[in-house]
């Protein structure tokens, strides 16, 4: 008989715990939300669509970002959970509504891990050899081992993807200050190109947007620029202090993206102006990459700086984006919402092995589906995109509500950070998506037309409803039965999350909880 002790089962998942401080965190947060790639991707599209008052849209669209982060935060407090919009959702309004929480979560990361592979594979090849920057075949071929390899990272464990990621919003950080000082010193100089102007008032007049429509399609692409912060929230179970520590990383992470998505706007839009042709901003042939359009111009010999940075920020938002995927199809399984393998936590690396991996795998043929049928309607997805973040955002902002529908009016702190703030964020969430899919109905929006229909409400919508179908097909396993009875999960169950004290150990940030 062996006289070694048996260690007490976990109550938690499995996962390391008290790997991340707040810089930590917050570096993971905005990583997420790859903000070089974010504006290369987004900023021409919004200035096509309204113009000179595309700062105030960047504004207007943090306004329910920064609202729901409190929604988050409260409910990380009482439920830190790596389910996050899952588990909330299911405690707040059952499983059905939960599933589909978790599902929204689901398909906004297959569905941008293909554009950012994209990306990722054409900035290689257009700094190593641009004649193959346009090769399809080589450059999704690049896209394809950039997800591979972010996906052996995110497997491997949270402390080298915190490390790598560190050095990599470092140098996309540096560009986009390199980017606003050259640009400032150009308009201020006088060697700007024709149709540069000095910042004006008005790009922040709120009230100078042309159509509602044009407003409402601007703020849902402006949501999807500041989309990715919720991955600290993700990681809270890997946190020194899982209940504290995310939540603020949330909010610091929405304030700094803020910041950088006006700064960046203002000084491309003084810089090369709003004409429609050459460098101008409302240049179509602009529209799909401004660093891209600017960068020789702007930086001459220096230009690779920039391609080098929307690279890395493609390719490090690749390993932030798998994260929060895999740890929510994690959580959706240890409470019998998918099947059990999902919730396998590798013995040494402390990762979701098994979720990272399928991850990876389904992004790669969703990825290489996209590319074959065609490029256009790969970059539909990103028009798409703006509704699964919509869609589960909104979902977390009224669980927050219902959730403490209980002690809402107990003290003033609760009305305003559980009640006020969580409700505004969610309806206008709910109304981005309603006016949004309207519009995206209309064969004229977008590149492609599906059925007579535009491609993004088909790819939006569409993906959405498939969730739908397979929350059918697995409640007709008896495996399920226990989540869909709301025995596995509901508001009383305990979280299968560590609960024990731990040591005031150094992260690998370098911060204490």
């Amino acid at each position: 008989m062996s006289d070694q002790k048996t260690s007490p089962p976990s109550t938690g998942k499995g996962l390391a715990t008290g790997t991340l401080g707040l810089v930590g965190s917050t570096v993971i947060g905005l990583a997420s939300t790859a903000p070089v790639y974010s504006l290369a991707a987004t900023l021409g599209f919004v200035v096509l669509t309204v113009g000179a008052q595309a700062p105030i849209a960047f504004i207007i669209a943090f306004v329910p970002m920064f609202l729901i982060a409190f929604a988050y935060r409260e409910l990380n407090r009482e439920v830190p959970d790596c389910g996050t919009t899952f588990t909330w959702a299911t405690k707040a309004f059952g499983p059905w509504v939960g599933w589909m929480g978790g599902w929204g979560v689901a398909v906004a990361g297959m569905v941008v891990l293909s554009n950012l592979a994209q990306i990722g594979g054409k900035y290689f090849w257009l700094l190593v050899n641009p004649e193959l920057a346009e090769n399809g075949f080589v450059v999704t071929s690049t896209g394809v081992v950039f997800i591979a390899l972010m996906t052996w990272i995110s497997y491997r464990g949270t402390e080298i993807g915190e490390r790598l990621q560190n050095v990599l919003l470092g140098i996309q950080y540096l560009a986009l200050v390199v980017f606003v000082v050259a640009a400032a010193v150009a308009v201020a100089t006088g060697t700007a190109p024709a149709g540069a102007t000095a910042p004006q008032l008005d790009w922040f007049n709120p009230f100078a947007f042309e159509s509602a429509s044009a407003f409402v399609e601007a703020v849902l692409l402006a949501i999807f620029i500041y989309w990715g912060w919720d991955t600290c929230l993700a990681l809270n179970e890997e946190t020194k202090d899982p209940q504290r520590i995310p939540g603020r990383a949330a909010i610091l992470t929405t304030v700094i993206l803020l910041v950088t998505y006006v700064g960046v706007a203002v000084a491309a839009m003084a810089y090369a102006g709003l004409g429609t042709s050459g460098v101008g901003l409302g240049n179509e042939t602009n529209a799909e990459d401004v660093f891209f359009a600017l960068k020789d111009v702007l930086f001459g010999p220096w230009a690779w700086l920039l391609v080098i940075a929307v690279m890395v920020s493609a390719v490090s938002s690749t390993q932030t984006t798998i994260l929060p995927t895999a740890r929510g199809t994690l959580a959706m399984a240890a409470y019998k919402a998918l099947p059990k393998r999902f919730a396998t936590v590798h013995p040494r690396f402390k990762t979701p092995g098994f979720s990272t991996f399928v991850m990876g795998v389904v992004a790669t043929v969703f990825y290489v589906g996209l590319t074959i049928i065609s490029e256009d309607f790969l970059s539909d997805t990103i028009l798409a995109l703006g509704l699964a973040i919509a869609f589960y955002y909104s979902i977390t902002g009224f669980a927050c509500v219902w959730y403490f529908r209980r002690e809402l009016f107990a003290s003033a702190h609760n009305v305003v950070f559980k009640l006020v703030l969580p409700l505004l964020g969610a309806l206008m969430l709910t109304a981005a998506f309603v006016f949004s899919a309207i519009d995206m109905f209309d064969p004229d929006y977008g590149y492609t037309v599906i059925w007579g229909i535009g491609g993004v409400f088909v790819v939006g919508i569409g993906s959405l409803a498939l969730g739908v179908v397979l929350m059918a097909l697995w409640f007709l396993f008896p495996d399920s039965k226990p989540f869909f009875r709301g025995e596995s999960l509901n508001r009383e169950t305990p979280i299968l999350a560590p609960e024990t004290e731990h040591p005031p150990l150094r992260s690998v940030d370098g911060g204490y909880a």
